[in-house]
C-alpha cells in the first residue's frame, strides 16, 4: 500500500492537467451546443450532426499518432531524449500524409449526406458546418502530435494552459459568428463551424510555442534532430497506431452512427440525444485524461525495465476513473433537469433528455473503465485488443441492439441508448479482464 501511495502523487500530477485539457476540449464543443441552442433546434441538430461526422475523420489519424504515447514515453523512461525527439518529427510528418487523404474522404461524406435521409431543415445547414470544418483536419493533427510528445515527456501544464486559453477563443468567437457581433452577420450553426475552425489553429500554434519555448529553456537537442524521413518509423507508428485507430474509429463511430439514426427521427429526439452526449461527453473526458496519463506512467516504467511501477500504475488510473465515475452517476440521477436546462428550456427537449440523462448514469462507471483500460493496455504496447472488443462490443452487439429498439419496437431514441449502454458494458468488462491477465503476464 505505501507503493501504490507513493505512485499516486505522479500520476495525479500528471492526470490533473491532462483531465483539464480533455475537459477543455469538450466544453469547446459544448459551447457551440450551448450557442446555437439559443437559435434553434435545428441548428443543434446540425451541429450535432455535423460534429459527429467530422470527428470520425480526424480520429482515424489522431488514432494513427496514438503509438507515440508507447514509443515516446518507453524512450523517456530509459533515458533517450534524441528518440523522444525523432519520433516527434516523424509523428509531424506522418499528420502531413494523412491530411489529404483523410479531407478527401471528409469531402465525399458531405457529398453523400443528402443520401443519408436526414431531416430537411438539418440537411443544408449541416453541410455548411462541414464545409467549414473541414479545413482543421491538418492542425488538428499537428496539435495531437505535439499532444503526445509533451505529454509523453511529462510536460503537460502548457497543454492545460492551451486549452483553458483556447476555449476563450472559441466562446468568443461563437458569440461574433454565431449571434452576429462587432459588424459580422448572425450566422447561426455555420458561425459555431468558423470557431471551431479557429480554435483548432490556436491549438496547433499555441503547443508549438510551448515546445519550443521549453526547448529554448533546456537545450535538450531537439532543435539538432536529423530531419531525415526514416520509412521504417512511419511503418512502426502504423503498425502500433492502426488498431489505435481502428479502436477509436469503433468507439466514436458508434455514437455517431447513434447520431445519424436519431437523426432520421425527430428534431426533438435529436436534440435530446445531442444535449445528453455532450453531458456524458464532458464527464468522459476525466477518465480519458486518467487514461492518457496512465499509459505514460505504464510506458515510462515498462521502458525502466519496472513491470511492478507498471502494474502500479495501471490500477492506480483504474481506481482514480472508478471513483470520479461513481460521482458523475450520482449527479446524473440526481440533477437531471438542471443538467438539461443548461442547454435547452424547450420542455419536449427536457423531458426527453432526462429519461436519456438515467441511461447514461448507468454506464457512467463502465465507461470510465473501458477508457483507462484501454490507455494502460497501450502502455504496454497492446493496441489490438481494445479494437477487437469495441469492434464486437459496439457494432455486433450495443449498436443492432439499439436500433432494433429504436424502430422495431418503438423505443424511439431512448432505445438507441440502451444498446450503447450495454456495448459499453460488454467492452468493459473484456478489456478489464485482458489487463488483469496482462499484469500476471507482467510480473511474471
Amino acid at each position: 500500500m505505501h507503493l501504490y501511495r507513493k505512485e499516486l502523487r505522479p500520476m495525479l500530477q500528471l492526470a490533473i492537467p491532462v483531465v483539464i485539457s480533455e475537459v477543455g476540449w469538450v466544453l469547446m464543443s459544448l459551447v457551440d451546443t450551448i450557442m446555437v441552442g439559443r437559435v434553434s433546434p435545428e441548428a443543434i441538430g446540425a451541429v450535432s450532426i455535423g460534429s459527429s461526422i467530422f470527428i470520425v475523420i480526424p480520429i482515424v489519424g489522431i488514432g494513427f499518432l496514438l503509438g507515440l504515447d508507447y514509443l515516446i514515453a518507453h524512450a523517456f523512461g530509459g533515458g533517450d531524449m534524441q528518440e523522444c525527439h525523432r519520433w516527434l518529427l516523424h509523428g509531424l510528418y506522418l499528420s502531413f500524409m494523412m491530411t489529404p487523404p483523410l479531407t478527401f474522404i471528409l469531402w465525399l461524406l458531405i457529398w453523400l449526406l443528402p443520401r443519408f435521409d436526414l431531416h430537411p431543415d438539418v440537411l443544408p445547414l449541416a453541410i455548411d458546418y462541414l464545409e467549414v470544418v473541414s479545413w482543421s483536419i491538418l492542425p488538428l493533427l499537428l496539435y495531437a502530435t505535439l499532444r503526445r510528445y509533451m505529454q509523453a515527456i511529462n510536460l503537460v501544464k502548457p497543454i492545460m494552459v492551451t486549452l483553458i486559453t483556447a476555449n476563450g477563443v472559441n466562446a468568443f468567437a461563437n458569440w461574433v459568428f454565431v449571434f452576429g457581433h462587432l459588424g459580422f452577420p448572425a450566422m447561426g450553426s455555420t458561425g459555431a463551424a468558423y470557431a471551431t475552425l479557429g480554435s483548432k489553429i490556436f491549438l496547433f500554434f499555441g503547443l508549438a510555442f510551448a515546445v519550443v519555448r521549453h526547448e529554448l529553456s533546456y537545450r535538450t537537442g531537439l532543435f539538432h534532430t536529423r530531419l531525415k524521413l526514416e520509412f521504417h518509423r512511419i511503418r512502426k507508428l502504423m503498425h502500433l497506431g492502426y488498431p489505435a485507430s481502428a479502436q477509436l474509429l469503433l468507439e466514436v463511430g458508434v455514437f455517431s452512427a447513434a447520431t445519424v439514426l436519431a437523426g432520421r427521427l425527430t428534431a426533438t429526439s435529436l436534440a435530446s440525444h445531442q444535449i445528453v452526449l455532450k453531458i456524458a461527453s464532458l464527464t468522459f473526458m476525466v477518465p480519458l485524461g486518467i487514461s492518457s496519463a496512465g499509459a505514460v506512467r505504464v510506458g515510462q516504467a515498462l521502458g525502466a525495465q519496472n513491470p511492478h511501477g507498471a502494474m502500479r500504475s495501471g490500477w492506480i488510473a483504474l481506481a482514480l476513473a472508478t471513483a470520479f465515475m461513481s460521482t458523475a452517476a450520482v449527479i446524473f440521477i440526481s440533477f437531471p433537469q438542471s443538467l438539461i436546462r443548461i442547454f435547452t428550456d424547450n420542455a419536449d427537449v427536457l423531458q426527453l433528455g432526462v429519461s436519456l440523462l438515467y441511461i447514461a448514469a448507468i454506464f457512467q462507471i463502465f465507461d470510465g473503465i473501458q477508457v483507462v483500460a484501454t490507455g494502460i493496455l497501450r502502455g504496454t504496447g497492446d493496441t489490438r485488443t481494445p479494437m477487437i472488443s469495441n469492434l464486437i462490443g459496439h457494432w455486433f452487439l450495443g449498436l443492432p441492439v439499439g436500433a432494433t429498439l429504436a424502430f422495431k419496437f418503438g423505443y424511439d431514441v431512448f432505445g438507441l441508448w440502451v444498446g450503447l449502454c450495454i456495448g459499453l458494458v460488454a467492452v468493459a468488462i473484456v478489456l478489464l479482464m485482458t489487463w488483469i491477465r496482462r499484469v500476471r503476464r507482467m510480473i511474471a
